[in-house]
């Protein structure tokens, strides 16, 4: 996947001692606390201060989908693949994921795989998953637990009559494939009429059933993701759905390093500064994606978010003489006068910037001050 683009919300200043040059510098302005203008030396724009909400953004491109996909291998006696479930279709528990010599090859949940015969007298915890599912399916007259009794294989062998298998009252490999939960077929291995457990064995490949996005974001812009952090997804055509951050990668990966996802290190070679790590976005608004399946996608992240903070455009900052930052404050509008304030500066976002004054009550909601023309 190539590398996604970052437009970010974020205006940077530099701000220490040792900096060459400050934004306010470049623009060409610098004053001294208490400076008072000529009466004719109104600053050529106004603006006044505004209490607002910063938010510190991010807009980065992602990849819509369904997530990766799970291959399904035909086990078991072999035999001829009679029928396929459809790609693009939905497989609840108990539905046949696919037939081999017109016997079907259902779906049930859990996350251990069928890798044993189920008989009387087995136990463990696939067992308990076994029954669980029978359970789920309507069957009764046995206990859920560890144990395969006879019990157990009785509606073992109801639920196979009843799906079209051998009532055996044994669950053979190849005869069920356990699944976190309801998929989505994604793609056929195998067609029809094709020995299975042929090719290598696969038949299928499945995902969930909810659409998501992969956002491969690079390491140093990591703290615009937070697990369970609210974002907005903007789809193709300019439409806004809302998402939520599911899972963050902690493994940096490179272009050329397909490693991502969970763990915890970096990836070796490639430059640092083109390491991304893997962010997964669920989609809290599946209707108001339409029919849309995948495709290119914006997803706009907010770091962090300033409520109710005084702020003023960038442009009315000046650089001070003694150091630090001020603005031009208009004590006097008719009569042309100004004077400059010293204020602290916190976040940058959306032109504005916020500002505090040192300990004065020069910097309020409606104080007019010059803007850089």
């Amino acid at each position: 996947m190539k590398r996604r683009t970052l437009i970010v919300g974020l205006v940077v200043v530099a701000v220490g001692a040792g900096a060459a040059f400050s934004l306010a510098a470049m623009l060409g302005f610098t004053a001294n606390t208490g400076d008072a203008a000529e009466p004719s030396g109104l600053p050529p724009q106004t603006a006044e201060v505004v209490t607002t909400t910063l938010r510190d953004t991010g807009t980065i491109s992602g990849t819509l989908g369904y997530g990766d996909a799970v291959p399904v291998t035909a086990t078991g006696k072999g035999g001829t693949i009679t029928w396929l479930a459809p790609v693009g279709s939905t497989v609840k528990r108990g539905k046949p994921l696919y037939k081999v010599d017109e016997r079907p090859v259902v779906a049930l949940y859990g996350k251990l795989p069928l890798y044993r015969e189920l008989r009387s007298g087995v136990e463990g915890d696939d067992v308990a998953q076994l029954e669980r599912n029978l359970s789920k399916l309507g069957y009764a007259g046995f206990t859920v637990d560890e144990y395969y009794t006879a019990a157990t294989a009785a509606a073992v062998a109801e639920w196979q009559d009843d799906i079209g298998q051998q009532a055996t009252g044994v669950v053979m490999p190849g005869e069920a494939v356990f699944v976190p939960s309801a998929v989505r077929i994604a793609d056929h291995a195998a067609r029809v009429g094709a020995v299975a457990g042929g090719a290598g064995g696969e038949v299928l490949s499945y995902t969930g059933t909810a659409r998501e996005v992969v956002v491969e974001l690079v390491v140093a812009d990591q703290r615009l993701a937070k697990e369970g952090a609210n974002v907005t997804v903007t789809v193709p055509g300019g439409d806004d759905v809302k998402g939520k951050i599911a899972e963050v990668g902690t493994v940096a990966a490179t272009s050329d390093d397909d490693s991502s996802g969970g763990g915890s290190g970096t990836a070796d070679g490639g430059a640092a500064e083109d390491a991304t790590v893997d962010v997964i976005v669920a989609i809290t608004e599946q209707q108001a994606l339409g029919d849309l399946t995948g495709g290119p996608v914006d997803v706009t992240f907010i770091s962090s978010t300033r409520k109710d903070v005084l702020a003023v455009p960038v442009g009315a900052l000046l650089s001070l003489a003694e150091g630090g930052y001020g603005v031009e404050v208009v004590s006097d509008q008719a009569g042309g006068k100004t004077r400059i304030v010293a204020v602290d500066v916190g976040l940058f976002a959306d032109g504005l910037v916020e500002v505090s004054g040192k300990g004065s009550a020069d910097i309020a909601e409606g104080t007019v001050v010059g803007v850089a023309s």
